[in-house]
Protein backbone atom coordinates (compact mmCIF):
# COMPACT_ATOMS: atom_id res chain seq x y z
CA UNK A 1 0.00 0.00 0.00
CA UNK A 2 1.41 3.36 -0.99
CA UNK A 3 2.27 5.77 1.79
CA UNK A 4 1.68 9.31 0.65
CA UNK A 5 2.79 12.39 2.55
CA UNK A 6 1.61 15.96 2.06
CA UNK A 7 4.10 17.67 -0.33
CA UNK A 8 4.11 20.89 1.70
CA UNK A 9 4.06 19.40 5.19
CA UNK A 10 7.18 17.30 4.57
CA UNK A 11 9.10 20.44 3.52
CA UNK A 12 8.29 22.57 6.57
CA UNK A 13 11.55 23.91 7.96
CA UNK A 14 13.31 23.46 4.63
CA UNK A 15 11.57 25.80 2.19
CA UNK A 16 8.09 26.02 3.75
CA UNK A 17 6.79 27.66 6.92
CA UNK A 18 3.88 27.01 9.24
CA UNK A 19 0.82 29.06 8.33
CA UNK A 20 0.19 29.64 12.04
CA UNK A 21 3.02 30.39 14.47
CA UNK A 22 2.28 30.59 18.19
CA UNK A 23 2.73 28.70 21.44
CA UNK A 24 -0.05 27.82 23.86
CA UNK A 25 -0.51 25.67 26.92
CA UNK A 26 -2.28 22.40 26.20
CA UNK A 27 -5.41 23.62 27.99
CA UNK A 28 -5.72 26.63 25.67
CA UNK A 29 -4.50 25.01 22.45
CA UNK A 30 -7.94 23.82 21.20
CA UNK A 31 -9.53 27.24 21.67
CA UNK A 32 -6.72 29.07 19.86
CA UNK A 33 -6.71 26.55 17.02
CA UNK A 34 -10.48 26.92 16.62
CA UNK A 35 -10.04 30.69 16.59
CA UNK A 36 -7.42 30.43 13.83
CA UNK A 37 -9.79 28.34 11.73
CA UNK A 38 -12.59 30.84 12.31
CA UNK A 39 -10.31 33.72 11.23
CA UNK A 40 -9.33 31.90 8.04
CA UNK A 41 -12.92 30.98 7.24
CA UNK A 42 -14.06 34.59 7.63
CA UNK A 43 -11.21 35.89 5.44
CA UNK A 44 -11.92 33.33 2.71
CA UNK A 45 -15.59 34.32 2.74
CA UNK A 46 -14.84 38.05 2.63
CA UNK A 47 -12.07 37.85 -0.01
CA UNK A 48 -13.30 34.95 -2.14
CA UNK A 49 -12.80 36.95 -5.36
CA UNK A 50 -9.32 38.23 -4.45
CA UNK A 51 -7.48 35.00 -5.27
CA UNK A 52 -6.18 33.96 -1.85
CA UNK A 53 -2.93 32.01 -1.91
CA UNK A 54 -2.44 31.55 1.83
CA UNK A 55 -3.12 33.13 5.21
CA UNK A 56 -0.40 33.46 7.84
CA UNK A 57 -1.19 34.06 11.50
CA UNK A 58 1.37 35.14 14.10
CA UNK A 59 0.41 35.61 17.76
CA UNK A 60 2.09 37.51 20.58
CA UNK A 61 0.82 38.04 24.12
CA UNK A 62 -1.67 40.78 23.26
CA UNK A 63 -1.81 40.91 19.47
CA UNK A 64 -2.64 38.81 16.42
CA UNK A 65 -0.87 39.56 13.13
CA UNK A 66 -2.64 38.25 10.03
CA UNK A 67 -0.98 38.41 6.61
CA UNK A 68 -3.06 37.45 3.58
CA UNK A 69 -1.32 36.70 0.27
CA UNK A 70 -3.62 37.46 -2.66
CA UNK A 71 -3.47 37.76 -6.44
CA UNK A 72 -5.77 40.80 -6.59
CA UNK A 73 -5.06 43.12 -3.64
CA UNK A 74 -7.42 45.83 -4.91
CA UNK A 75 -10.36 43.45 -4.57
CA UNK A 76 -9.26 42.41 -1.07
CA UNK A 77 -8.76 45.97 0.21
CA UNK A 78 -11.91 47.41 -1.31
CA UNK A 79 -12.65 50.97 -2.35
CA UNK A 80 -10.73 53.36 -0.12
CA UNK A 81 -9.74 50.48 2.16
CA UNK A 82 -13.33 50.05 3.29
CA UNK A 83 -13.39 46.28 2.81
CA UNK A 84 -10.30 45.51 4.87
CA UNK A 85 -11.35 47.94 7.62
CA UNK A 86 -14.73 46.26 8.04
CA UNK A 87 -13.14 42.82 8.08
CA UNK A 88 -10.57 43.87 10.67
CA UNK A 89 -13.30 45.21 12.96
CA UNK A 90 -15.26 41.97 12.62
CA UNK A 91 -12.15 39.90 13.39
CA UNK A 92 -11.51 42.01 16.49
CA UNK A 93 -15.08 41.38 17.60
CA UNK A 94 -14.91 37.58 17.34
CA UNK A 95 -11.38 37.22 18.76
CA UNK A 96 -11.65 39.95 21.39
CA UNK A 97 -8.00 40.73 20.66
CA UNK A 98 -5.98 43.42 18.92
CA UNK A 99 -5.61 42.37 15.28
CA UNK A 100 -3.40 43.78 12.54
CA UNK A 101 -4.59 42.62 9.12
CA UNK A 102 -2.26 43.11 6.16
CA UNK A 103 -2.57 42.28 2.47
CA UNK A 104 0.38 41.25 0.30
CA UNK A 105 0.29 40.70 -3.45
CA UNK A 106 1.91 37.49 -4.68
CA UNK A 107 4.37 37.93 -7.50
CA UNK A 108 3.09 35.25 -9.89
CA UNK A 109 -0.43 33.95 -9.38
CA UNK A 110 0.10 31.22 -11.96
CA UNK A 111 2.74 29.66 -9.70
CA UNK A 112 0.30 29.33 -6.79
CA UNK A 113 -1.20 25.84 -6.64
CA UNK A 114 -4.05 27.14 -4.46
CA UNK A 115 -5.11 29.80 -6.95
CA UNK A 116 -4.75 27.48 -9.96
CA UNK A 117 -6.78 24.73 -8.26
CA UNK A 118 -9.51 27.19 -7.26
CA UNK A 119 -9.64 28.61 -10.80
CA UNK A 120 -10.11 25.11 -12.26
CA UNK A 121 -12.74 24.24 -9.63
CA UNK A 122 -14.66 27.44 -10.39
CA UNK A 123 -14.55 26.61 -14.10
CA UNK A 124 -15.92 23.12 -13.45
CA UNK A 125 -18.76 24.61 -11.41
CA UNK A 126 -19.57 26.86 -14.38
CA UNK A 127 -19.71 23.71 -16.57
CA UNK A 128 -16.64 24.53 -18.62
CA UNK A 129 -14.87 21.53 -20.23
CA UNK A 130 -12.38 20.13 -17.72
CA UNK A 131 -9.93 19.18 -20.48
CA UNK A 132 -9.69 22.78 -21.70
CA UNK A 133 -9.40 24.11 -18.14
CA UNK A 134 -6.48 21.80 -17.39
CA UNK A 135 -4.71 22.49 -20.69
CA UNK A 136 -5.03 26.25 -20.18
CA UNK A 137 -3.78 26.01 -16.59
CA UNK A 138 -0.72 23.94 -17.56
CA UNK A 139 0.16 26.38 -20.34
CA UNK A 140 -0.02 29.37 -17.97
CA UNK A 141 1.94 27.59 -15.23
CA UNK A 142 4.81 26.67 -17.53
CA UNK A 143 4.80 30.15 -19.12
CA UNK A 144 5.16 31.66 -15.63
CA UNK A 145 8.46 29.85 -15.16
CA UNK A 146 7.56 26.57 -13.45
CA UNK A 147 9.83 23.58 -14.01
CA UNK A 148 6.95 21.15 -13.90
CA UNK A 149 3.33 20.63 -12.92
CA UNK A 150 0.72 17.94 -12.64
CA UNK A 151 -3.04 18.28 -12.26
CA UNK A 152 -5.55 15.61 -11.21
CA UNK A 153 -9.32 15.92 -11.49
CA UNK A 154 -11.44 13.24 -9.82
CA UNK A 155 -15.17 12.58 -9.92
CA UNK A 156 -17.91 12.10 -12.47
CA UNK A 157 -16.10 14.04 -15.17
CA UNK A 158 -18.34 15.40 -17.96
CA UNK A 159 -21.34 13.95 -16.08
CA UNK A 160 -20.16 10.37 -16.66
CA UNK A 161 -22.00 7.56 -14.89
CA UNK A 162 -18.83 6.35 -13.17
CA UNK A 163 -16.23 8.36 -11.27
CA UNK A 164 -12.66 8.40 -12.54
CA UNK A 165 -9.45 10.40 -12.25
CA UNK A 166 -7.96 12.35 -15.14
CA UNK A 167 -4.26 13.19 -14.85
CA UNK A 168 -2.27 15.69 -16.89
CA UNK A 169 1.04 17.45 -16.53
CA UNK A 170 4.18 18.90 -18.02
CA UNK A 171 7.83 18.85 -17.00
CA UNK A 172 8.93 17.09 -13.82
CA UNK A 173 7.64 17.23 -10.24
CA UNK A 174 10.08 15.70 -7.69
CA UNK A 175 8.32 13.56 -5.09
CA UNK A 176 11.22 12.91 -2.70
CA UNK A 177 13.68 15.80 -3.16
CA UNK A 178 12.97 17.84 -0.04
CA UNK A 179 14.90 20.92 -1.18
CA UNK A 180 12.66 21.16 -4.27
CA UNK A 181 10.10 23.95 -3.95
CA UNK A 182 6.89 22.05 -4.72
CA UNK A 183 3.59 23.84 -4.11
CA UNK A 184 0.47 21.70 -3.65
CA UNK A 185 -3.23 22.40 -3.21
CA UNK A 186 -6.58 20.63 -3.21
CA UNK A 187 -9.91 22.26 -4.02
CA UNK A 188 -13.44 20.85 -4.37
CA UNK A 189 -15.96 21.75 -7.06
CA UNK A 190 -19.66 21.33 -6.28
CA UNK A 191 -21.51 20.65 -9.54
CA UNK A 192 -25.24 20.51 -10.17
CA UNK A 193 -25.28 17.23 -12.11
CA UNK A 194 -22.14 15.29 -11.17
CA UNK A 195 -21.92 16.05 -7.46
CA UNK A 196 -18.60 16.81 -5.80
CA UNK A 197 -15.39 16.78 -7.83
CA UNK A 198 -11.83 17.15 -6.58
CA UNK A 199 -8.95 19.11 -8.08
CA UNK A 200 -5.32 18.53 -7.06
CA UNK A 201 -2.46 20.68 -8.34
CA UNK A 202 1.29 20.27 -7.90
CA UNK A 203 3.68 22.98 -9.14
CA UNK A 204 7.46 22.54 -9.11
CA UNK A 205 8.89 26.04 -8.86
CA UNK A 206 12.58 25.14 -8.65
CA UNK A 207 15.18 24.19 -6.09
CA UNK A 208 16.81 25.93 -3.14
CA UNK A 209 19.19 27.82 -5.42
CA UNK A 210 16.42 29.34 -7.57
CA UNK A 211 15.32 31.95 -5.01
CA UNK A 212 11.71 30.78 -5.23
CA UNK A 213 11.15 29.26 -1.81
CA UNK A 214 8.09 30.19 0.23
CA UNK A 215 10.27 31.66 2.97
CA UNK A 216 11.60 34.33 0.62
CA UNK A 217 8.31 35.48 -0.93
Amino acid sequence: MGRKVHPKAIRIGINKEWDSAWYAHKTKYPQILAQDLKIKKMIHKSMKDAGIDRIRIRRSANKIDVLVYVARPGVAIGRGGEGIDLLQKELKRITKSEIELKIKEIRKADLSAKIVARTIADGIERRQPSKLLVASAIEKIMAAGAKGTKIWISGRINNASQARTVKAGSGSVPAQTLRADVDYAFEAAQTMDAGLMGVKVWIYRGGEDDNTSENEE
